[in-house]
């Protein structure tokens, strides 16, 4: 995706993304943080909504046309009396069902000179703790972007059995070049579990620019599918399976439990039944 402040526009172009993944064999697919809106840097705050608003209903109409579950990167929900929004990622399961919901953590304020300056949580207000969802695929992490600098976070969505970890993102130019790869495939080692990174892509108006390179990595790191530039769908099959199969042979996840899992916050969890292998889109 390339997303900007034209919220329409935004929108049609994740409906031909998802009609074009569903095409493609896809039962899950994702897209990136502000996939509805990319506010440009100065305005004020993003149009905000509650969740069951027409944004919202846009994803969950695409996971019933398609029949597939599907992921809102992040939209901004409005807080009550507040003039800070939530950045929500929704889960919604192939009925229209919301199975998940999980609210941006970490924000990213940053000023590195010449380069990025952000102050997200001039904004955006900070959610509670980590999330993660059962689905027929087992058990789904979910984060956004600037969470991907805190391991913590993904160690106790492992500890609480994640084997797929959601990542959408609007990575800057600037930092994605330096350090998304490897901080994704960083997470994907040390949690024996698939990451799955829909990310923006692209010059989105003035100097606000993302790094792309839309990605799925494996539990043993390897990147299976990447989307370096452009807007597009990237496709994989992913088997919990060969999860499973690493965190036995190479049981590091294990002993990481045992002496520190009493240590983290727990991530709140919500519900369907684990199973086989999917096709997932980004």
């Amino acid at each position: 995706m390339r997303s900007t402040g034209d919220r329409e526009r935004n929108l049609r172009a994740a409906e031909l993304h998802a009609r074009r993944a569903a095409d493609a064999g896809a039962a899950l697919i994702a897209f990136p943080e502000n996939v509805a809106y990319l506010r440009p840097e100065g305005v004020e705050r993003p149009p905000a909504e509650d969740l069951d608003g027409r944004t919202a209903e846009r994803f969950r109409e695409m996971a019933v046309r398609h029949r597939a579950w599907v992921l809102a990167g992040t939209i901004p929900e409005r807080i009550p009396r507040s003039r800070r929004v939530y950045n929500t990622s929704v889960l919604f399961r192939a009925d229209g069902s919301v199975a998940a919901v999980y609210r941006k953590v970490h924000l990213f304020d940053v000023a590195i000179p010449g380069h990025a300056r952000h102050h997200e949580s001039r904004f955006v207000a900070p959610g509670e703790g980590a999330v993660v969802a059962s689905s027929p695929w087992g058990t789904l992490g979910l984060s956004v972007c600037y969470d991907l600098r805190f391991p913590e976070t993904y160690r106790a969505l492992a500890f609480a059995g994640a084997e797929i970890l959601f990542v959408p993102s609007a990575f800057t130019a600037y930092t994605g070049r330096a350090h998304w790869t490897v901080l994704l495939r960083a997470r994907a080692i040390e949690s024996q579990a698939w990451v799955v990174a829909p990310a923006q892509w692209g010059l989105h108006h003035g100097t606000r620019r993302s790094y792309g390179h839309t990605s799925i990595v494996d539990p043993w790191g390897e990147v299976v599918a990447c989307r370096e530039r452009g807007t597009g769908i990237v496709v994989a099959t992913i088997d919990p399976g060969h999860a499973r199969r690493v965190r036995r042979e190479l049981p590091s996840l294990a002993l990481a439990r045992a002496r520190y899992g009493d240590r983290l916050a727990k991530p709140s969890r919500a519900g369907a039944k684990p199973g086989s292998s999917t096709r997932a889109s980004r």
